[in-house]
């Protein structure tokens, strides 16, 4: 064989492999709204920087006629390649062979770039198109699914890892994006879940379709499986590429910084008169985190789910930081169940990759209820103490409003090693709220009382010019000032820079016990 005939047959086995189900299933991708796996891979990364690894692997499957069916890349393009310049590893799933199926062979390409990722230290990013295990190879394919599994625990907190659910992920297919740090879902063609309604059906006989069983909808707003929501694949594509902007390459690195001009003392007179002189009025508080970060700009997680808490990215004076703030505008800015665990993986989130944590109080307390004691608030609400407690990264918190009860211990105190904490003129830091106060510290004297009602309103009255304002927590020391509102972007910016060469740890131990 010369050299061109073997330089041909390169390019032949390279174009079969490019190829993959072939023209009419990639034409099916389409109409359904989909992307092709390398089209996935070519928009999330730099023009040009993709470099494909094992791309003419095979697998090794001889059951059921497979040995006659064998197709170079066997289903996953995998590979690693440049997002703004910087390095990533990715793989995608290509739904037009074998569905996208997971055998021992593809498995082991997936396996193969998470190692260099963990060697290397960059982002693992994987956009999942797949039918779930390859029946045909029974219990190996299983195998390969726990290969994956190890990597993505034993990855965790050390790389990135964001998962792209860009068409169905069911059964065991859907533990490994649940390991990972971020879940994007594209509404309408992607769906997640364990057992399909067929399943259901017949064992609870439950009747229910694919979209409200697992779809993007479903787990972004009910669950809080997924944290983004993306209504084409090209929007999920940049979204992930916004995300990893934020977010640095690994836990050793600091997050990428981005020159601002934006200035850092930049007073917006709005921000004094946004919270109500009434303290049961509701106002925005993502409003209040644009009026304070670089260019107005946040970039919200979770969006959909718990939306009684918020949290996202941000950035001051060019510096990515974590932002978790209650909103006063949904159930009054409470803690629950669901958005304490939510609170909580962001904090931790950051916590492992060098992000500074900006928290934004206002929470009136844990809510109270029987669904929610019985659902475990103890256990869920100790989540996000446990998580905040732990962090070792900057710890900046702005009391806006209210910060009640043990939510004000919760929610970054300067008890559980906050660095900086602010307090606005407007704050009301005590164990509860004025009204259940004076009921249970003036009980006797009420039931004493002619006119209950009239002694009442002026027990509370006084309460409240007592002990709901922030200058009882700033003569203890546990608020570092009381700011004008205005003032809280330079204060911050400040307090970051001061905080740029911290080092903190915890105790010597393998690890904590989060009460999970």
């Amino acid at each position: 064989m010369t050299l061109e005939e073997k330089l041909e047959e390169l390019r032949k086995r390279d174009g079969l492999a490019e190829a993959g189900g072939g023209k009419e299933r990639h034409e099916r991708q389409h109409k359904e709204g989909k992307m092709s796996a390398r089209e996935r891979i070519a928009f999330l990364l730099d023009e040009g920087t993709f470099e494909e690894t094992d791309k003419l692997l095979t697998h090794r499957c001889t059951d059921f006629g497979m040995e006659q069916q064998k197709v170079y890349g066997d289903g996953f393009v995998t590979g690693y390649g440049r997002i703004e310049g910087r390095l990533v590893f990715v793989f995608a799933q290509d739904f037009t062979v074998f569905g996208g199926s997971l055998s021992l062979a593809n498995a082991s390409k997936i396996v193969k770039i998470m190692d260099m990722a963990m060697r290397v230290g960059a982002p693992v990013i994987g956009l999942n198109d797949s039918g779930g295990a390859r029946i045909q190879e029974g219990v190996a394919s299983l195998a390969g699914y726990a290969d994956i599994f190890l990597r993505n625990t034993l990855a965790s907190g050390v790389v990135p890892q964001i998962s792209a659910i860009m068409g169905p992920c069911a059964g065991g297919a859907v533990y490994s994006p649940a390991i990972t740090d971020f879940v994007l879902m594209v509404d309408k063609t992607s769906y997640m879940f364990i057992t399909g309604p067929d399943v259901i059906k017949a064992v609870t006989h439950e009747e229910v379709t694919k979209d409200q069983l697992g779809g993007a909808m479903t787990h972004n707003e009910t669950s809080g499986v997924a944290h983004f929501l993306a209504h084409d694949d090209a929007e999920c594509l940049s979204m992930i590429r916004e995300l990893v902007s934020f977010i640095p390459s690994n836990n050793l690195d600091d997050p990428p910084r981005r020159p601002c001009t934006d200035p850092i003392d930049r007073a917006d007179a709005a921000l004094d008169t946004i919270v109500p002189a009434e303290s049961n009025k509701p106002y925005e508080m993502k409003d209040v985190i644009r009026m304070v970060v670089d260019d107005g700009y946040f970039f919200e997680v979770h969006e959909h789910y718990a939306k009684n808490i918020v949290v996202g990215f941000a950035r001051l004076n060019g510096r990515s930081v974590g932002v978790v703030a209650n909103q006063p505008a949904m159930l009054a800015g409470v803690l629950d169940i669901n958005s304490s665990v939510k609170g909580a993986r962001f904090v931790r989130f950051c916590d492992c990759f060098n992000i500074p944590l900006i928290t934004f109080e206002d929470v009136p307390g844990f809510l109270p209820g029987t669904q929610q004691e019985y659902g475990g608030i103890i256990r869920h609400g100790a989540k996000l103490l446990f998580a905040f407690a732990e962090a070792t990264v900057p710890k900046l918190t702005v009391i806006t409003r209210k910060a009640y009860g043990g939510a004000y211990c919760v929610m970054a105190s300067k008890h559980i090693r906050a660095d900086a904490n602010y307090a606005w003129p407007s704050a009301e830091v005590a164990v509860m709220g004025p009204e259940g106060a004076v009921d249970i510290v003036y009980k006797r004297e009420l039931a004493k009382a002619e006119n209950k009602d009239q002694e009442r309103a002026q027990l509370i009255e006084q309460f409240r010019e007592r002990f709901a304002n922030p200058y009882v927590v700033a003569e203890r020391g546990y608020v570092d000032a009381v700011i004008r509102p205005r003032e809280t972007r330079k204060k911050l910016i400040d307090a970051l820079e001061m905080l740029d060469t911290k080092r903190d740890k915890n105790p010597p131990k393998k690890h904590g016990n989060i009460p999970l």
